[in-house]
C-alpha cells in the first residue's frame, strides 16, 4: 500500500504525462516534446518548435536522432507540432485554398500554452523551423505570430502562390534555407492541382520591405551562400542556397539557430 500514492501522484503530474515518446494531447490533436539531455526538470529553457513535412509526424521527429541530439546540445527543448493527417491547414493551399490559416494558428497557440504549463519552457526563447510543408508553416508563423516567437529558420519551404501583402508586428529575424536545385520545392514554385507553390524571391522580397531590412552581405560557410540583411532594430533576414535538392540537413538547422543566437534571440 505504502507504493500506491506515490506512483498515483507520478501518474497524475501533468509535467510526466507525455514526452518524446508519449503524444501531449490538446483538444482534439497532439504534439510531443523533449527536454534537453539531464534537464534537472526546473530550470528554464528555451525550445525549437518543429514543423515536419507532408506525410510526417511528431512521432517521426522524435526518431530523428540528430536532429534532438543537435537540439538538446544547443539546450534547447524540442517541439514536435502535428498535422492533421501529415499536412498543414494554410491559405492557397491544394486542399485548403480558401483557408485563413485560423485552425492551424489556434493549434500553435494551445502547443505553446500546453508546454509551459507542463514544463518549464522560457516563453521568451522559442523559436520555430521546418522543412517542406512544415516550412510553409513557419512561413506563415513569422507572418501570423511573430510575438510569440523568437525568431524563424524555414527549410525548403515559403507561403502557397503568394506572400500575404503584409504582416503582423513586431518584425522577426528569418533565415531561409533551400537547395539550389530543388525540384519538390522548387525556388520558383511549381504548379500543384488548383494552386501552385509560391516563389521565394517574393516571400523574401515582402519580408524585405516590411522589416525595413538593409542591404545584402554575402557569406559562404559550411556549405551554405548566404545573403545576410539586417534592419536597425538588429533583425535579420537571411536567405542561404546549399548544393542539393529537397532534403534536411541538421547542420543547415544548426546554422540558422547559431544565426538566430547571434542575433540576440535565443
Amino acid at each position: 500500500m505504502r507504493f500506491i500514492l506515490p506512483l498515483l501522484l507520478l501518474l497524475s503530474s501533468p509535467a510526466l504525462a507525455c514526452g518524446p515518446d508519449t503524444d501531449c494531447m490538446v483538444g482534439d490533436r497532439h504534439y510531443r516534446i523533449a527536454m534537453p539531455e539531464g534537464h534537472d526538470g526546473a530550470t528554464a529553457v528555451g525550445a525549437l518548435v518543429w514543423a515536419h513535412g507532408y506525410r510526417g509526424s511528431a512521432k517521426g521527429v522524435m526518431r530523428n536522432g540528430s536532429l534532438r541530439r543537435m537540439v538538446s546540445d544547443a539546450g534547447l527543448a524540442l517541439i514536435a507540432l502535428q498535422g492533421v493527417n501529415g499536412s498543414w491547414d494554410l491559405p492557397y493551399g491544394p486542399s485548403t485554398y480558401d483557408s485563413t490559416g485560423a485552425a492551424e494558428f489556434a493549434y500553435v497557440d494551445a502547443v505553446l500554452a500546453d508546454t509551459t504549463t507542463r514544463y518549464p519552457v522560457d516563453t521568451n526563447r522559442i523559436i520555430a523551423s521546418g522543412f517542406s510543408a512544415g516550412g510553409m508553416l513557419v512561413w506563415n508563423l513569422a507572418c501570423s505570430h511573430p510575438a510569440q516567437f523568437a525568431g524563424f529558420v524555414p527549410m525548403s519551404g515559403t507561403y502557397w502562390l503568394k506572400p500575404p501583402e503584409t504582416c503582423n508586428e513586431p518584425v522577426s529575424s528569418i533565415v531561409h534555407i533551400h537547395g539550389d536545385a530543388d525540384k519538390t520545392v522548387p525556388l520558383t514554385g511549381r504548379p500543384i492541382r488548383e494552386t501552385k507553390q509560391g516563389e521565394v524571391q517574393e516571400a523574401l522580397s515582402m519580408y524585405r520591405t516590411f522589416g525595413g531590412f538593409g542591404p545584402s552581405e554575402v557569406t559562404i560557410t559550411g556549405g551554405l551562400n548566404c545573403r545576410n540583411r539586417r534592419n536597425v532594430a538588429g533583425e535579420v533576414l537571411e536567405f542561404c542556397l546549399f548544393q542539393g535538392g529537397h532534403s534536411f540537413r541538421t547542420e543547415h538547422l544548426r546554422y540558422g539557430m547559431e544565426r538566430l543566437q547571434a542575433a540576440g534571440q535565443i
